[in-house]
Order: structure tokens, then sequence, then C-alpha cells
């Protein structure tokens, strides 16, 4: 790839992320070199590196394929003569965005990220928004419905119905999408309202700052004056103290005012470790909504809208039936890897010029297929099961054929039936040596039962989520 194509993608880039967030983050990017469909350039820190990864990096990956550079992968690396010690020669990769070195000072954090905390196009400070991340654009489903009407509410501006909104749940299940989309929907609907997004990260780089510099005034000022703060991934202050401080007394001035407080995190606010206990109490006194892992369906679902939005881009690929059911059937833990999964293999099938079927996707796909390939037992199964329906895990394999014991029984043949690849002699062996036929008529029954039995479903979905989590 030469500094050419590199330009030409910058054009791109501009046209698609908009003037500020291509100054904030894509200029400062320094091309150094592709090697093996690894594209590798320079940044001034690794706040930027993993920022843009995060954000930007499927757009970059797509562009650079456009242009005719096969890239499967970015990595960002900080110059050892532009970092600190501590962080000379960490990188940033492209796909899988973890943070090699995680400032953990709130004095060492404040210089890495003074230069990112500048306002995007729209006013907000902080964080720039992400035109992709709008409630058009969120698919929802059984896991994320309750999460999702609670967002929509917030986003209408009106009185404030509980306060804070806390958003929790794994990677990729659709906080930071939901966050996004409020503070989009907020500044069509309510220009008048000021709304703050940013992250804790972020928070915590401003507070010192304004520390450092002795403007700890105009930090109050600006942050008790806003009408809706928007804060995410709040588990990155634990542990920090004097940033709790003033995060709680922020929290509490925007509460006296009446005025809402949107907050994510990756867990539950009584189970982030280091977190003040005032700090939990108040967070938990709002609505506390869980990002459950998601379903099969709701998967395919969103695999179904990337192909609607790819279809402009691609126009002449052919997708073979049952592409999407395959990948959403085997990548099932992070919608990011997944929507990642989908954007190689239309890139790739669209430079070798193939039409994507099954063989097409399973070898451009091979990495990210093992390491989704997660192996569920029919141990893990009938402990499960039997945890879940307050039975002992030797009734469960024993000879007792009471109703309380043989549903339950059931319901564990048939989850082996679905989730693993053991054959019918196989799983009746592991129930206590009972024979095919005994696995065959319980994986019937419950079949039946599902499509009628309202408790027997949500009980199959339940299990199922946490088999698959």
């Amino acid at each position: 790839m030469t500094e050419e194509t590199w330009g030409q993608v910058k054009n791109e880039l501009q046209k698609s992320i908009g003037r500020s967030n291509f100054t904030n983050w894509i200029e400062p990017l320094v091309f150094r070199d592709l090697n093996s469909g690894v594209a590798t350039f320079n940044v001034p820190t690794s706040f930027i590196g993993n920022w843009v990864s995060r954000n930007f990096g499927d757009q970059i990956r797509h562009h650079l394929n456009k242009a005719g550079a096969p890239v499967s992968r970015i990595e960002f690396v900080v110059p050892t003569s532009a970092a600190p010690a501590a962080q000379a020669g960490s990188k940033a990769k492209g796909d899988s965005m973890v943070a090699q070195q995680k400032p953990t000072s709130e004095r060492s954090v404040a210089k890495a990220a003074s230069a990112a905390l500048r306002s995007d196009d729209s006013g907000l400070p902080g964080a720039p928004l992400d035109s992709r991340f709008t409630f058009d654009s969120f698919v929802v489903g059984k896991p994320n419905e309750l999460a999702h009407a609670a967002a929509r509410r917030v986003a209408e501006g009106g009185p404030v119905t509980f306060n804070p909104l806390f958003l929790y749940g794994g990677v990729g299940l659709g906080k930071t999408h939901l966050m996004h989309a409020i503070a989009h929907e907020l500044q069509t609907s309510r220009p008048d309202l000021n709304v703050v997004y940013l992250s804790a990260e972020q928070f915590m780089y401003r507070f010192v700052q304004a520390l450092r510099e002795k403007k700890m005034m105009d930090f109050k000022s600006l942050f008790r004056a806003v009408d809706v703060l928007m804060v995410d991934d709040v588990q990155f202050i634990a542990g920090k103290d004097s940033t709790q401080e003033e995060f709680f007394h922020t929290f509490n001035a925007l509460v006296d005012q009446n005025k809402q407080i949107i907050i994510s995190a990756d867990r539950a606010p009584g189970e982030i470790k280091d977190l003040e206990e005032r700090i939990k109490s108040r967070l938990q006194s709002g609505l506390v909504v869980d990002l459950h892992p998601t379903d099969y369906e709701l998967r395919l679902g969103i695999l179904q809208q990337k192909v609607e939005q790819y279809r402009k881009q691609y126009p002449d690929l052919v997708l073979a039936p049952g592409i999407l059911e395959f990948l959403a059937h085997r990548i099932s833990t992070n919608v990011r890897v997944l929507e990642g999964a989908l954007t190689r293999l239309f890139a790739f099938a669209s430079l070798v010029g193939r039409e994507i079927t099954l063989d097409l996707a399973q070898d451009c796909l091979a990495d990210i297929l093992r390491a989704s390939d997660r192996k569920i037992t029919i141990e893990e199964i009938q402990r499960k099961v039997s945890e879940h329906y307050n039975i002992r895990l030797s009734e469960m394999i024993g000879p007792k054929r009471a109703r309380t014991i043989a549903r339950p029984r059931q319901v564990a043949m048939y989850l082996s039936k679905q989730l693993t690849s053991r054959s019918l002699p196989e799983i009746g062996r592991r129930f206590g040596g009972r024979d095919h036929t005994t696995v065959m008529h319980g994986v019937k029954r419950i079949e039946e039962l599902k499509g009628h039995d309202h408790q027997i479903a949500e009980d199959l979905e339940l299990l199922r989520r946490s088999l698959e989590a």
C-alpha cells in the first residue's frame, strides 16, 4: 500500500465520518507499513489508537480493501519517542480492542488524553458520536427489549421518570449503541437541552486536568450545568478515589436539580469491585437494566440488517442460502465479532469476485469460527438444568420417574440434542444408561410443550442463553 492509497482512503473516511471526527481521530494516524494483511499505523497515544480501533476500525479496513489494499487486521503503534516509557511499543489491536496498558493512576492518564478531549460537530463535549449508532439501526430482540424501551423513554426528553438509567452487560451487546442513540435523538428532538456524553475515563481525564491546571471551578460548572449526563463504562473509575469523590458530588448535584443521568457498565453496580458503597447505592436507586447475551433470532436479525446495508456497497455479490443462519449459530458471544465477520466476508468475496458460499465462509472466517466455537457439554447442561429446577444432579441421571424429576430430565435431553453434536445413544448413556428411544421421546415431548406451555418456553430460552454465554 502506498501513501497515495492511504490518502484516497482518508478522503473517503472524511466523507463518511464527518470533518470533526476526521480531524480528531484519523488525521493523527501515520501509515507505517502493510505486511501479510496487517496494516500498521503510528499514533500519538495509545488512547487514540484504542479509540480509533474501537470506533472506526471496521470502516478503515473496509475502505482499505475497497482501494485495493488487502487488509485483514489493523494495528496501532505508539512510537517510543512519542510515548512515556511505560507505554513504549504498546499496540492496540484492530479486531479485538483490548488496551495493552490501561493508565492506572489518575495523574498519569491526563497527559495521554488531553488532546483527544475535543468537542465534535454537535457541540457535545467529550467523546464524538458514531453516526451509525441510532435507534433505527438498533435491532431489538427479547434479550435487549427492556433496555431499548428504557432508552427510548429517556430519549424523549420528557420528565425524568427514573434516575439514573443504568445499562449493563458484556462486550458487544449494545450498551454504547443505545447511549449514542439517546444522544442523537436528544440532539434532534430537544436541541435546547445541554447533553454531555463521554466515557468514565474521559471524565477522569478532565477531572485530573482541571486539578493540574487549577480550573476545578470551571470543571464543576461544566458538569453541573448539563441537562443530561451520559457516562459510558463507569467501571473504569473504580479504585480512583478522588475521581469517585467528584463523580459522587456531580451525581448528587444533578439529581437534586432533577437532571437526567444515564450510566453504562460491564456489570451490575453491586458487582463493580472497588467502587464506593455510596456510589453503588446511588447507581442502584434508579432503573438498572441488564442487556442479556444475544439469542439466535436476534443475531440473525442483526446480520440481515447489515446485509441490507452492504447491498448498497456490493450490489453484485451473491449470498448463498443458509450463510447468515450459519454465522448466527456459530458466532454467539459478541455482536462486534459477528458484524466484523460479515464485513470481512463481504470484503473478501468482493476482492476475489466469488459467490459467498458456506465453504468460502468457513475458509475466510476460520480464525473467528475457531475462537467462537465454545463446546457445550452434556454434563454442563445437566448441571445447569438441575440448578434451575432445584433438583440434585444424581436425581437427573437416576431412575426416579416423578414428574418433578422427569420433566427437567427431558429438558436436559432436549438441550443436549440441540446444543451438542452427540448422538441419541450417547445422550442416553450420559443420562444413566437410558435407551435412545427414551431420549427421542423426551426431545419430542419438549418440542410439543414449548409450543403452548409458556413456562417451558421461557425456561428453555433462559437455559440456552445461560449455556451460550
